[in-house]
């Protein structure tokens, strides 16, 4: 899944843009900004965000057998 930035929140410490592997993270006005068509969905930059202004929406299994 495609992570969702929040730039009102993003502090601009950069650390998402350290660990994103195809470099789909820039840090723009003090901001992280995604550049979607880059994004390999690899779900690093979540967890390296100490203000959780990265989020990455699972989809529920409709099937829980």
């Amino acid at each position: 899944m495609i992570p969702i930035v929040d730039r009102k929140i993003c502090v601009g410490c950069g650390k998402c843009v350290e660990v994103c592997p195809p470099q789909a993270l820039a840090l723009i006005d003090n901001s992280a900004y995604l550049r979607e068509e880059l994004c390999e969905e690899c779900g690093f930059c979540a967890p390296e965000c100490s203000v959780n202004a990265i989020v990455i929406y699972f989809p529920l299994s409709k099937d829980r057998s």
